[in-house]
């Protein structure tokens, strides 16, 4: 039996993209309408699929393989929506496989004969295998755990004869290869231009991401109040995307470094709308009645609206940035305009502290807006680098993601329980299909350990099964008894694999067809000499229904999902991971703390389904604070490096790293010193007479300002030594 995986099992629960720049379509609101009016795409996606897999059933029926459904079951498994994740897939699938096949002889080699040492160990290479899959993302992650039940499913196979364990693992394996070759074959000529196709769907994402971060951007400097709360979910949709690039990497081929340009332009993007929020704080907290600012905010914001249409032209970009650099002169003169103003007037005593205090105000919004405009700038740059090959180009860009020990070891430990209890069943109660309930618990547990969630997902997972069972028992006890050739049997079996590709591209149905089109063919199990008998179809398959649900069970019952929980562990993680900002050497770089918080953000958005609770609206907020905060520390601290500033203003900010490094979310003396600071350094600009340190001395009042606001203002959400619940 090979090991096993899903169509769209792992797309399960992501976000939603951005919406798209054309028209939305009209979604159909009947129920079956996935079955009754699919998409051009579910159609060619089920077709090609049907195919290859009764192609790779043929073909291993062919051959006599012992068991030839597993070829068929593992083109379901292999096959995605896009090619580039096929072949992702495919290639992480080989590489776990073989672990998996190297393990489970060693396992049985071990261990032979000696029952209560060998499931202990296979459980302990199950659980270490879950756990280290909960820390990696994407495919890479499916290996691990792939790993670990490809080894079970051919040691547990190998116990009746252990001698033969070798040719139990070569078996196997060949079923891999064969469904693998089929569905990649099949696939193929189906994909024309797959590499034009791949830089085409990063352009047109990217460029999505691009105008709609734009806009929000826009509305916030409009003074949208509403639009805080709707540039906090686009967080998500970066992070679906990031983790797509690497598929289209893969339909791309070894040409360049396209989709690293890709992953730095979604970083520039997230950091744009964290600049966005960051100015509605400044705006704020200094006087914003100023005709000089509200002109180049208004001439900044219509630019941003403006950013979607130019973004559609094959030759906009080159206007953009030219456009961009425009806006950030003009910024760069009202600041230099604001310091000439000062140093040449004379302030009545009276006028002085008020007129020069709005002069610094100024300063310190065209500050803002410039390196906003910059981050921009920064994003359109790689969007453009990502368009096309760049000779002799080595730019490598990888965002982190938010690592959670405690999850991982928790999924380690259920996959263990688990098969031990799998097995401890077995041996007790000498089930003769026993073997086939242990190989499904493994299975099963393989495949959801990892998953935020896995008793909803097991559930879904078990009522595709029984479909499955049913739809089996219709045609193994009624239609497949009149057949003996493969042309019947392909049409026979033509229609509900159809049906079940069809399914899969439907996003409510999508569990439950992953385990229909996995286990349809096991429970049909076609023979070249003869069929199974009623006896062995009943037991062969309760014995599968019955490890899914034993799975189902132990979810439930052993260190069950508490999202609670989570977001009480990523809040003190998130405080930890402060700290580190303020005092580690070197300086955290921004990618990877921004690709840890969008991750934590696309957790919680997972979290609050529909509609989200006030605590989760507050954990979104305070997460984006929390994100705000550390990229201002940062920006603070490459500040320090640059060493342009007087030695007073660096121990102001040395005292506020200093608190930082020992934040606990208590008390609010960081945020008290932060305030303290950014009063001497307001006094410090006003009587410094090198301009080029009052530039320095702006921009870090402008990040000690954001940085007091947002640690007062969620006060509560950062305290880590309690629960959060929003009242």
């Amino acid at each position: 039996m090979p090991s096993l995986s899903f169509p769209l099992l792992d797309r399960i629960g992501r976000l939603r993209a951005f919406r798209p720049l054309g028209p939305p379509g009209v979604q159909s609101k009947l129920p079956l309408s996935w079955l009754l009016a699919p998409t051009p795409s579910a159609i060619g996606f089920a077709l090609r699929t049907t195919a290859a897999a009764l192609i790779a059933l043929v073909i291993a029926l062919w051959m006599e393989l012992d068991d030839p459904q597993w070829a068929a079951m593992t083109v379901w498994i292999v096959a995605q929506g896009s090619r580039g994740e096929s072949l992702s897939k495919a290639r992480w699938r080989l590489v776990g496989t073989g672990i998996g096949v190297v393990m489970s002889i060693t396992l049985i080699s071990a261990f032979n004969q000696t029952a209560w040492l060998f499931f202990p160990a296979l459980s302990i290479w199950l659980g270490l295998c879950c756990g280290l899959a909960t820390l990696v993302r994407n495919f890479r992650s499916y290996a691990l755990v792939l790993a670990g039940y490809t080894t079970a499913i051919i040691a547990i196979g190998a116990i009746p004869h252990p001698e033969n364990v070798f040719m139990t693992a070569m078996s196997r394996a060949t079923y891999i290869v064969l469904g693998i070759v089929c569905e990649s074959t099949v696939a193929g000529l189906f994909a024309h231009n797959l590499a034009e196709t791949a830089r085409r769907n990063i352009r047109d994402k990217l460029r999505t991401a691009l105008s709609n971060v734009s806009e929000a951007v826009a509305s916030l400097l409009a003074g949208d109040d509403k639009a805080l709360i709707r540039s906090r979910a686009m967080f998500g949709p970066i992070l679906s995307i990031n983790d797509q690039i690497e598929f289209s990497e893969a339909e791309m081929g070894p040409h360049g470094h396209e989709g690293d340009h890709a992953r730095a332009a979604l970083a520039a993007v997230s950091v744009l709308l964290s600049r966005g929020l960051g100015m509605t704080v400044r705006l704020q907290y200094v006087q914003t009645d100023q005709p000089i600012f509200r002109e180049t905010a208004s001439n900044v914001s219509t630019f941003l609206s403006s950013l979607p249409n130019r973004l559609n032209t094959e030759t906009g970009v080159r206007g953009i940035l030219r456009d961009l650099q425009l806006l950030r002169a003009e910024c760069h003169q009202q600041i230099v305009d604001a310091l000439t103003h000062e140093i040449g007037s004379a302030f009545t005593l009276e006028d002085e502290h008020d007129q020069i205090s709005a002069l610094l105000d100024g300063r310190i919004l065209h500050n803002a807006m410039d390196e906003l405009l910059g981050e921009l700038e920064q994003a359109i740059r790689e969007y453009d680098a990502s368009q096309h090959f760049i000779r002799g180009d080595h730019f490598h860009f990888r965002l982190q993601s938010h690592v959670d020990k405690r999850e991982a070891a928790y999924n380690g430990v259920r996959a263990a329980v688990a098969l031990s209890a799998a097995g401890l069943v077995w041996e007790c109660t000498a089930w003769p299909t026993g073997l086939g309930f242990i190989t499904f618990v493994a299975i099963v547990c393989g495949l959801f350990a990892t998953r935020e969630n896995p008793v909803v997902a097991t559930t879904q997972f078990m009522i595709g099964g029984i479909w499955a069972a049913l739809v089996a028992f219709f045609l193994v006890f009624f239609v497949l008894p009149t057949q003996s050739n493969y042309e019947m049997l392909v049409a026979t079996l033509a229609v509900p694999m159809f049906a079940g590709g069809l399914a899969a591209r439907n996003a409510s149905t999508a569990l439950h067809s992953a385990a229909y089109t996995l286990l349809l063919p096991n429970f049909v199990h076609p023979l070249n000499q003869g069929r199974v008998d009623e006896v062995t179809w009943f037991n062969s398959t309760w014995a599968i229904l019955l490890g899914v649900f034993f799975a189902v069970l132990i979810f439930r019952a052993v260190l069950p999902f508490n999202s609670a929980a989570e977001r009480w562990r990523m809040r003190r993680t998130l405080l930890r991971d402060l700290r580190t900002l303020a005092s580690a050497e070197p300086t955290p770089m921004t990618r990877d703390w921004i690709g840890r918080n969008i991750d934590r953000f696309a957790r919680l958005i997972r979290h609050a389904g529909p509609t989200p609770s006030p605590t989760i609206e507050g954990c979104l907020q305070g997460t984006l604070a929390a994100m705000t905060i550390g990229l201002n520390i940062i920006r603070l601290r490459a500040l320090l490096h640059r060493n342009q500033i007087p030695p007073a203003a660096r121990r102001a900010i040395e005292i506020v790293m200093k608190r930082m490094s020992h934040f606990t979310g208590k008390y609010g003396h960081t945020a008290h010193a932060a305030r303290v600071a950014t009063t001497a350094l307001r006094r410090m600009e006003a009587a410094e007479p090198n301009i080029s340190t009052r530039i320095e001395l702006t921009r870090a009042i402008a990040y000690l300002i954001v940085v007091s606001h947002e640690l007062d203002a969620n006060a509560v959400f950062l305290d880590a030594t309690r629960p959060y619940r929003a009242v």
